[in-house]
């Protein structure tokens, strides 16, 4: 949960603050009751300011505090500048709301004091009526969610092992960019980190984990070619060289480039891939580390910024068919899914039994395995953000991963990538539109809906978003 600022304010003259002060709190204290039932930390300021003097100690202490946003709250008259005051020091981003308080112009206040801060250019989000309509809080839920994600972006660290992947500018964004839109770091890797620390994993650890693999993945196709125990050996180092660097370098997200370097001379990354966005790996339950695969930058973002609404795993894919038969896009790509996806659950014993790790094909030489399953059946939200002349934008739409009877699901994943991870999408758009509209080759996803939040988020950021 969050940790929330709240300032309300007042009147400017002396004889109308003191008359309506006890009102003022009361509407005060029922926004904060509301946000303390819903598990958030709520910080208020000392007195509603009702003068200049106020109104930066107001901002002051919420400073102080390091909320992760800030709502300026209305139910009177105030004078405008209070807020421009206060929003000097108080945290971004800001929640300017509204109460139902007919008798006294709160609305009137919250219009000029918004106002006023579009004046000077400091951004808000506005929302009016009754803290208790759940439709009026869950607004204001979904701003504080939407802040919470952004604030803990900034001064987050991206890991990227490699480079541009296979010519993909999709996949490759400036640090300085990502400085200046999310407030995050880039550190840049090279790929051979992996397979040097690969090599320094105790070889007690990668043959417990790898018989945790044996005794859990509902089947290992070995075929003593692309996929030998060995080999699969091999990608539990490589899962484990990611996971200490990311813990040795403070990455708190990252992707892997992978080809063709890797895929051709050492293995593929799918099984490391696949667990590190898992929440859970071969010791236990862990947090899930977004890791993209091709180093995709824009891809890891999306990623992460869904992680933080959803809090769960995230679906990447490659937008691989469409299926007219069926009416359904397959998502599929090597390795990638977390098999978190096969059923839908937190618990490995759920979902690994669902889970098939098939030799690699042609395209990878050095071997492996792919972690194969058919995503869980449900509602998704789906979203990537892509770049338009070197400005964002975010592609959001709904959708739900279906499956058929398993003699159909086998059918429709040969016409494609037996080996890789599917989920087969219906979207709530057409495939027309999505084809002309989509950005680029990776989409991402998660179970529930969304939307709202993403939108905020973009609000937030000051990134157009469309629904697709």
């Amino acid at each position: 949960m969050a940790k929330v600022g709240v300032i309300t304010f007042s009147d400017g003259r002396p004889h109308v603050h003191r008359e309506l002060l006890s009102m003022n709190l009361a509407f005060q204290e029922r926004l904060v009751r509301r946000l303390r039932e819903s598990g958030h930390e709520v910080v208020t300021a000392p007195e509603p300011p009702w003068n200049n003097e106020t109104a930066v100690q107001a901002g002051k202490l919420l400073q102080r505090e390091d909320v992760d946003c800030t709502i300026f709250n209305y139910a009177i008259w105030s004078w405008p500048h209070f807020t421009v005051l206060a929003a000097q020091f108080a945290p971004r981003p800001y929640l300017c709301l509204s109460n139902i308080n007919p008798g006294y112009p709160g609305l009137v206040g919250m219009l000029a004091s918004s106002g006023a801060l579009a004046n000077v250019g400091i951004p808000y989000i506005r929302v009016s009526g009754d803290v208790e309509d759940e439709k009026v809080f869950r607004k204001i839920e979904t701003f504080i969610r939407a802040a919470s994600c952004v604030k803990s972006l900034r001064g987050e660290t991206f890991g990227c092992f490699g480079g541009r992947p296979m010519g993909m500018y999709t996949a490759t964004v400036g640090a300085d960019v990502w400085a200046k839109v999310f407030g995050i770091d880039v550190e840049h890797i090279d790929q051979w980190e992996i397979v040097r620390r690969a090599e320094t994993i105790p070889r007690e650890k990668i043959e417990q984990a790898f018989k945790w693999c044996e005794e859990n993945v509902g089947k290992i196709l070995y075929d003593g070619k692309q996929l030998t125990p060995e080999i699969l050996k091999r990608q539990i180092a490589s899962y484990y060289a990611v996971k200490s660097l990311c813990e040795e370098l403070h990455l708190d997200f990252c992707g892997i480039k992978g080809q063709p370097e890797l895929t051709n001379n050492f293995c593929t990354m799918d099984v490391a891939e696949a667990f590190l966005n898992d929440p859970y790996d071969f010791d236990g339950p862990k947090e899930p580390i977004v890791c993209a695969t091709e180093a995709d930058m824009d891809a890891a973002i999306t990623m992460e910024i869904l992680k933080k609404l959803a809090r769960t795993p995230v679906l990447f894919a490659d937008v691989r068919h469409w299926h007219e038969d069926y009416g359904v896009l397959d998502l599929c790509n090597s390795g990638q899914h977390a098999t978190y996806f096969a059923g839908g659950s937190f618990d490995y014993r759920d979902n690994l039994p669902k889970v098939v790790f098939y030799p690699e094909g042609f395209y990878f030489p050095a071997g492996g395995a792919a972690v194969h399953h058919l995503a869980h059946p449900g509602k998704v939200t789906l979203a990537r953000l892509g770049r338009k002349n070197g400005t964002y934008w975010m592609a959001i739409l709904r959708g739900e991963f279906v499956q058929f009877d398993e003699k159909t699901n086998e059918e429709i994943m040969r016409r494609t990538q037996i080996e890789w991870p599917h989920a087969f999408c219906r979207l709530e758009t057409s495939i027309e539109r999505f084809i002309e509209k989509f950005p680029c080759n990776h989409i991402h996803a998660v179970y529930g809906d969304y939307v709202n939040e993403l939108i905020m988020v973009c609000e937030i950021l000051g990134i157009p978003w469309e629904i697709l």
